[in-house]
């Protein structure tokens, strides 16, 4: 498509106040000035751990520069090149940053996608920007291999004793990471507030349409657990692809491809 080049912004956003205040880094993709105001800008919603940097959010931004429309991107505080803690991250102090950081962007309709953690983050996104009554909409959900209650659904009914002596006695557990020579970090503060954040708790209404990308060789997220999502959203327009030899991340030039599909099908 020859769309006007649509141009980068980067910015610091501060969300918090006191002791809770964190810088937390934004990319926004500004749209081209003829993209037509009704156009949903794009969201990314990284995993825990992740950052803005990752294959699948530079295509997702590839995707809205040839299509003329807005796109943004952040870190969550403790990840990437935000600032905070990364122990003291929880799902209510990372949904509180997207929140703001979509809200600061005053885009009217955005497209969520979310991947891994983001999946539960954009799920908790649409409940507090209702609840809060924020100025913006949600037309779209793309969930790629979404981890909502990861806490209490995949990691606490699996904990060894060594493990729950360790949330008992420092507060926090490690595990070795697929991804990175540093270990995973799970905190009591991250499990505990995960129980206050569940959503797999009752009907879930996104009111917009919803594509899950799963990888059925997903050894993080067992495909299952998509399975179980889509029962807890029968009110919405819900596509499910199962993608037979699929890992976590879903980062192939074929899975690439096929997120990019579910977008564009909502633009």
């Amino acid at each position: 498509m020859n769309q006007p080049a649509n141009i980068l912004s980067e910015k610091t956003l501060t969300v918090g106040t006191g002791v809770s205040a964190r810088p937390i880094s934004v990319i926004e993709r500004l749209a081209a000035p003829d993209a037509g105001a009704d156009r949903p800008v794009l969201v990314w919603l990284g995993g825990y751990r992740s950052d803005m940097s990752g294959t699948k959010a530079i295509e997702m931004d590839a995707l809205a520069a040839e299509h003329g429309i807005g796109a943004i991107r952040f870190d969550y505080s403790g990840h990437g090149v935000s600032g905070g803690d990364f122990a003291d991250g929880t799902i209510s102090r990372w949904t509180e940053e997207a929140l703001a950081v979509i809200s600061a962007s005053g885009a009217r309709r955005v497209i969520l996608i979310g991947s891994s953690m983001g999946g539960w983050i954009a799920l908790r996104v649409i409940q507090e920007a209702r609840r809060l009554g924020l100025g913006f909409t949600v037309s779209g959900l793309v969930l790629i291999a979404p981890a909502p209650d990861f806490t209490s659904e995949l990691i606490e009914p699996s904990l060894t004793e060594a493990e729950r002596q360790s949330l008992e006695e420092r507060g926090f557990f490690e595990e070795p990471s697929e991804y990175s020579p540093e270990p995973n970090i799970f905190t009591r503060a991250l499990i505990e507030d995960g129980r206050e954040n569940r959503v797999l708790t009752g009907l879930i209404e996104t009111g917009c349409p919803v594509h899950i990308l799963q990888g059925m060789k997903d050894p993080d997220v067992p495909h299952t657990h998509a399975l179980k999502l889509m029962e807890f959203l029968p009110l919405d327009d819900v596509v499910l692809t199962l993608v037979r030899d699929g890992d976590h991340r879903l980062s192939r030039p074929e899975d690439i491809a096929r997120m990019k599909a579910a977008i564009l099908s909502m633009i």
